[in-house]
């Protein structure tokens, strides 16, 4: 039991707050009736998904996928070789090291970047919806679903 526990909640416990939040942000758009508790449930959702792909992006052990000022990739060494006439085991017998470049070393940038976007759309549509609600309530005097759907009715019936 101890080890199970373990595999399926230590283990993936950035997973299990991200489906928490999520779930948290969807019940808060779903149930209130207010126009800005549905926004702080939007903003909660988005911060679900966001933990969610950053660490589905983390592999352990991994460094960031930059390359050190005295690492050469294969295709440079080969290059050099070429330039200088010599086949590349020559080149490498020559005392020039060479590194191949394993990509098992290095994590992914594309989630992370991705969610970096992310957030900025997010907070661009979070600023959009709150200057709309602040019409919505200069327009209805509420930010009250219910009471702006009832007011919305009434004047189609009178109008």
């Amino acid at each position: 039991m101890g080890e199970i526990f373990k595999q399926y909640v230590i283990d993936h416990f950035n997973f299990w707050i991200a489906v928490i939040l999520m779930m948290i942000g969807l019940y808060a758009m779903i149930t209130k009736n207010n126009l800005i508790k549905k926004l702080i449930g939007m903003s909660i959702f988005q911060t679900a998904i966001i933990l969610f792909y950053v660490s589905a992006g983390v592999k352990d052990g991994a460094t960031i996928p930059i390359l050190e000022h005295h690492a050469v990739e294969v295709e440079q060494v080969e290059m050099l070789a070429a330039a200088a006439g010599h086949s590349p085991s020559e080149h490498a017998a020559s005392g020039h090291e060479s590194h191949a470049i394993n990509p098992d070393d290095y994590s992914n940038p594309l989630p992370h970047v991705l969610m970096l976007t992310a957030i900025v759309v997010g907070v661009a549509t979070l600023g959009v919806a709150l200057a709309v609600s602040q019409v919505i309530y200069k327009n209805y005097g509420t930010l009250e679903e219910s009471e702006i759907l009832a007011k919305i009715k009434a004047a189609e019936n009178d109008g």
